[in-house]
């Protein structure tokens, strides 16, 4: 089955996920936690302003598609959601909880190393090296019948290869932008860096010769 859901799909596909995976105390989610979890600040690449009425159609077109349901809990007052990526009697989607960790991330913030995987799935399962991430990022492409993930083409001037989840269309020139606002900003970066490093520079040259007027003003 070919997946092209839509922003507002895979950042809650990708919340419900996370949150399996961070908080199981609170999951499944209502729809006002569920809500939150899209609206985060932290760990959310773009950050989102969705509302209810957003969320719920969400929910709506993943549920068609059987990748989210309605949990339904003795004793709860409100209907709570969960996703279907795993723990399926249908066994539609089984997938681990390290290849899940893999997802929220991408789901969530986009394209990735590897290493920014290893480092942001910490809280959601355990990467002792690079090479299972690296294992786990081989058995989603190559899946059997379906690839997951896919890499992308090494960018110039970057060594490490990132990755992207296959569950949206894959919108090459997007992508493109987006790397090229990524190296805008780490150039402006260098570039401020570069600038406080004057500044400090101009400071001690300010202080020692604030010391040799003293001095001279002593003698």
């Amino acid at each position: 089955m070919v997946f092209e859901l839509n922003p507002h799909q895979i950042r809650v596909l990708g919340c419900l996920v996370e949150k399996q995976l961070t908080t199981p105390d609170y999951y499944p989610l209502t729809l006002s936690a569920l809500v939150t979890a899209c609206n985060q600040k932290s760990n959310r690449e773009p950050v989102m302003q969705l509302d209810e009425q957003d969320v719920l159609d969400a929910i709506t077109e993943l549920q068609k598609l059987y990748l989210v349901r309605e949990k339904n809990q003795a004793g709860a007052r409100v209907v709570k959601y969960e996703h279907k990526l795993s723990d399926t009697l249908t066994k539609q989607f089984d997938f681990s909880q390290n290849e899940l960790g893999v997802l929220a991330v991408l789901f969530l913030r986009g394209p990735q190393t590897a290493g920014e995987i290893r480092t942001r799935t910490t809280r959601m399962c355990n990467f002792d090296s690079l090479d299972a991430v690296d294992e786990t990022l081989k058995s989603l492409a190559e899946n059997t019948g379906q690839a997951y993930v896919q890499s992308l083409a090494r960018q110039p001037g970057r060594r490490e290869i990132r990755y992207i989840h296959l569950f949206s269309p894959v919108d090459e020139e997007a992508l493109a932008e987006v790397a090229v606002q990524t190296n805008t900003s780490k150039a402006s970066n260098n570039e401020l860096e570069l600038l406080r490093n004057e500044v400090n520079a101009l400071r001690e040259e300010m202080d020692e010769l604030k010391s040799l007027v003293n001095e001279l003003i002593e003698k």
